[in-house]
């Protein structure tokens, strides 16, 4: 083998090398995105089935990254409004300190409060079973649902889509905030509930 056939392999070596870890950044990135709690070192390397000392090199890369240090190659990015922090052991992604104050005034604007437990079910009934009767969702859950309905078409989450001619019941759908708070298109993008259910077999419409 020549020097010239070495310097190819080691050429080519070394650009698979940087593919791979590129490929390894991108992964951690996207399971870090979605972390609720800080994730260590182990825990990520078992997510995405890489050597802890690779993972550990790749997450300093990203820290990086987002910071807007210039890497070993002379590469700069921009600094991001996020960054990537050790906390408890582990890392997650926070917004940047300098961003607080704004964050935390468009959350309160948006969202004053998370939905209780209550709500959430409601809310699942209405989006398998819509159009539904607040009656309807009653028998189903087995308690009295007025108030938690109320806080729903108060978020804009459901709206009133139309009054029985027969009982005069309002019956509810889901709106398009919904949609876009799960990130879905369409309904049709709900989850199936039958393989998620004990016997489940025929579908939510049966099991209720």
């Amino acid at each position: 083998m020549t020097i010239s056939d070495q310097t190819d392999q080691t050429d080519q070596t070394d650009q698979t090398d940087q593919t791979m870890a590129h490929a390894l950044d991108r992964q951690l990135e996207a399971v870090l995105m979605v972390a609720d709690e800080p994730q260590g070192l182990v825990h990520l390397a078992t997510a995405v089935g890489r050597p802890t000392t690779e993972v550990a090199a790749s997450v300093a890369r990203l820290v990086a990254d987002f910071d807007g240090v210039a890497s070993p190659d002379g590469c700069r990015t921009v600094r991001r409004g996020f960054e990537l922090r050790e906390v408890a052991g582990g890392w997650r992604i926070y917004v940047r300190a300098t961003h607080d104050e704004l964050v935390t005034d468009f959350v309160l604007t948006q969202n004053p409060s998370r939905l209780s437990q209550a709500a959430l079910e409601t809310l699942a009934v209405i989006a398998y079973k819509q159009p539904i009767s607040r009656g309807h969702i009653a028998s189903i859950r087995a308690v009295n649902v007025d108030s938690v309905v109320r806080t729903l078409l108060g978020r804009g989450l459901v709206t009133e889509a139309f009054t029985d001619s027969e009982t005069g019941a309002i019956n509810y759908t889901t709106t398009d905030l919904l949609l876009t708070q799960l990130g879905i298109n369409s309904l049709d993008e709900l989850p199936h509930l039958s393989p998620l259910l004990d016997g489940g077999t025929d579908g939510f419409e049966d099991l209720l």
